[in-house]
């Protein structure tokens, strides 16, 4: 239940998956992700279905979370996104054509 407060549905705890929204499923995702608290989280669009400020809130948790010391390996189709990486790996037609890493 902590987790899913962390994603902004605490108080949706005890709906069913077909009373909440697209974007509300797809923190419960985000959250499930965490709850076992793993070392390494692999994040294929996490913010797909999000509004933008939701997509803020979840880049920033899973922000928070690699500087707790946890990995975030996270791909995504929005540079926007992208651009808040300590390393950005891209990536065309199955080939890696830049790999940057911020200055720490």
């Amino acid at each position: 239940m902590k987790t899913l407060g962390k994603v902004g549905l605490g108080e949706r705890v005890n709906h069913r998956p077909n009373e909440l929204s697209g974007g509300e499923q797809q923190r419960v995702a985000v959250a499930r992700a965490l709850a076992g608290r793993p070392r390494i989280v692999w994040a294929d669009e996490p913010t797909g279905n999000l509004d933008s400020e939701t997509a803020k809130q979840v880049i920033g948790m899973l922000g928070q979370l690699h500087r707790q010391g946890m990995t975030v390996m996270l791909v995504t189709h929005d540079a926007q996104i992208g651009s808040v990486a300590n390393r950005l790996i891209q990536m065309r037609d199955g080939q890696i054509v830049d790999d940057k890493r911020r200055p720490a």
